[in-house]
């Protein structure tokens, strides 16, 4: 995945000091389908996600991410899930820990396809075809699916 140059700017000065970011997961709906994309990094089967830029709302980044990952335009229409994601400790030895914002989204226009190099496969998947997605992933198309619940906190007292 391409680091934002805001990150490799923090990198410099903090090394592989754990940093506080915060992601955003897309769980992009068309009729009964979910949009799903094989990631170039790891090959896992998930929405599409990514960092929230300083000062960007974090529903434009869903929105954002959306057209640069997998060439389509969304709305996006609810905010599903709040969380803190375990620590990622990646390969080079750079610590993170993501605050995860799960949006709710309605395709607008376009057909998917892999437009960044992030995702080597992107397209639309009914939800009885979600075999080969992370648990996790799965939970948050769970919770995205209603219109309007509301969104789930974890750790909440």
């Amino acid at each position: 995945m391409t680091t934002p140059e805001f990150v490799l700017s923090l990198r410099e000065r903090v090394g592989h000091a754990p940093l506080p970011l915060v992601g955003v997961t897309a769980v992009v709906f068309k009729d009964e389908k979910v949009l799903l994309g094989r990631r170039a990094d790891n090959g896992s089967w998930q929405c599409v996600s990514g960092i929230v830029e300083p000062g960007e709302e974090p529903a434009d980044t869903a929105v954002r991410e959306c057209r640069e990952e997998a060439g389509v335009d969304v709305r996006a229409t609810r905010l599903a899930l709040v969380q803190q994601l375990p620590r990622v400790t990646y390969a080079n030895g750079d610590h993170v820990d993501y605050l995860d914002l799960v949006f709710r989204c309605d395709w607008v226009s376009g057909e998917p396809h892999p437009a960044d190099g992030e995702l080597t496969e992107v397209g639309w998947y009914g939800l009885g075809e979600l075999v080969e997605v992370d648990p996790q992933h799965v939970r948050k198309i769970a919770l995205a699916i209603a219109e309007d619940d509301p969104a789930s906190f974890h750790g909440g007292r």
